[in-house]
């Protein structure tokens, strides 16, 4: 390799200027390099089989991966393990362990942050708490059913019935967001299993298709072609300053966008989950051999279907499924947006962890309905720097995230829930109107 120094072992010594190259982007080969704690590993073939999926990986291809290694893996021992054989050289004595493009005194903080977390016990779950949760979730499930079957199918029944599935299942959905990152049990497997259960079997859609989408959201957020929740860019909408005066310029219109802030309402709240999210968690576990995760979600389906189908005539159950689908969506939806479509939007800039999450995250004012109402991701900013953290201290962590952001200079974002609301709808009619200014004048 031109310009890497030979060490002991076969090693090589590399500058950061030869990891950037090995981006896996440009001719080939593409080779994909990252860097862990001034060792140097090439994934340009393990990131096929890491399993997390080999594109939140590769997202690091030609930068140092070492905040989100430590973010993302519980058992960093275990996982070291297997880095070992791809480890091909390390950073040149010369070479500063943080690369140019970050901040080395926001990094240091935060690293001595990471510690503190550690010592203060906020990573260990108390599975009480879970618990509770979960038997909420499966008594709310068992009440919209009984319902029914006691009070018969009438207006009033079927509303009421409607509204507690609804619940039941965004309250599952905030738990299998909690086991998914593995904050809930300190065995990994364990957290697999019960995501197996609620993901699959009371939600009806695939736990490692959820992973494999959500883990790159937190590896990138808000990065143009890296964080798949903002690939609506441009087909349904345009997202962010810079991408609608782009796409303006570009005289592309796949959509009429300086409408969006309208027709946002009817479409990505109530038919994200009835349609997209259907045919695609369904289309990933096939096609990607997901046959466990299949399995798992066949059962919640003869589940509901027998169940409510002894009580139900054929339109009515088909109407029940479709409308709690669209009332879920629209609360999943309007939740998890809140945090990220008003945020800075932009092509991976390949900042330091905490100015990547903190750019592209803000928080909404905590209270006990909002913590219950949004499953504590009100406490966004916490869950992105610490996405393995149980979500009950986040609140404890969040004042010295406070005191960090405030070091430095960075702005830490925390409104109103219905502001937070509002500003979904503003950022789209702000980014409407900056295309259609650059489409018409540009």
């Amino acid at each position: 390799m031109e310009g890497s120094e030979p060490v002991r072992g076969g090693m090589r010594r590399f500058t950061w200027e030869e990891i950037g190259q090995r981006n896996g982007r440009g001719p080939a080969p593409q080779e994909r390099w990252l860097v862990i704690d001034r060792k140097v590993y090439d994934i340009s073939h393990f990131c096929r089989r890491h399993p997390g999926g080999s594109r939140v990986i590769s997202h690091y291809a030609g930068q140092d991966a070492t905040d989100a290694f430590v973010a993302f893996h519980v058992d960093k021992v275990l996982v070291s393990k297997y880095l070992k054989p791809l480890q091909i050289g390390e950073l040149a004595p010369d070479q500063p362990s943080i690369e140019p493009t970050k901040n080395e005194m926001l990094v240091k903080d935060f690293r001595e942050l990471r510690a503190t977390v550690e010592r203060m016990g906020l990573l260990e779950p108390n599975q009480l708490f879970f618990f509770l949760l979960l038997a909420h979730i499966l008594l709310l499930d068992t009440a919209a059913w009984l319902i029914l079957f006691y009070f018969g199918t009438s207006l009033l029944p079927f509303v009421f019935s409607l509204l507690l599935l609804t619940i039941s299942q965004v309250q599952a959905s905030w738990l299998q967001h909690d086991l998914g990152h593995l904050s809930v049990f300190r065995k990994t497997k364990w957290n697999h299993l019960l995501h197996k259960f609620v993901m699959c079997h009371l939600i009806g859609a695939s736990a490692k298709w959820w992973t494999l989408l959500h883990s790159q959201h937190h590896a990138k957020p808000n990065c143009f072609h890296k964080d798949p929740d903002i690939d609506m860019h441009p087909f349904l909408f345009t997202l962010g300053k810079k991408f609608s005066v782009e796409l303006g310029i570009k005289k592309k219109k796949y959509m009429p966008y300086n409408h969006q802030h309208k027709y946002f309402f009817i479409t990505l709240p109530p038919l994200l989950f009835p349609t997209y999210f259907h045919c695609h968690t369904f289309y990933i576990a096939y096609t990607k051999k997901y046959w466990v995760d299949l399995v798992w979600m066949l059962t919640f389906y003869i589940r509901f279907f027998y169940t409510y189908g002894s009580l139900l005539e054929t339109k009515s159950l088909l109407a029940y499924y479709f409308i709690f689908r669209m009332l879920e969506s629209s609360w999943f939806v309007w939740v998890s947006q809140m945090n990220h479509i008003p945020m800075d939007i932009d092509y991976d800039k390949n900042l330091d962890w905490m100015s990547t999450q903190l750019q592209a995250t803000c928080n909404v004012e905590q209270s006990l309905f909002n913590d219950w109402f949004t499953g504590h991701l009100n406490f966004q900013i916490e869950h992105h720097l610490f996405p393995s953290m149980p979500r009950h201290n986040y609140w404890k962590v969040a004042p010295l995230v406070k005191s960090l952001c405030a070091k430095h200079g960075i702005e830490y974002q925390c409104k109103p829930l219905l502001t937070a609301f509002a500003d979904i709808v503003h950022s789209l009619k702000t980014s409407g109107e900056l295309w259609h200014d650059a489409y018409l004048h540009k």
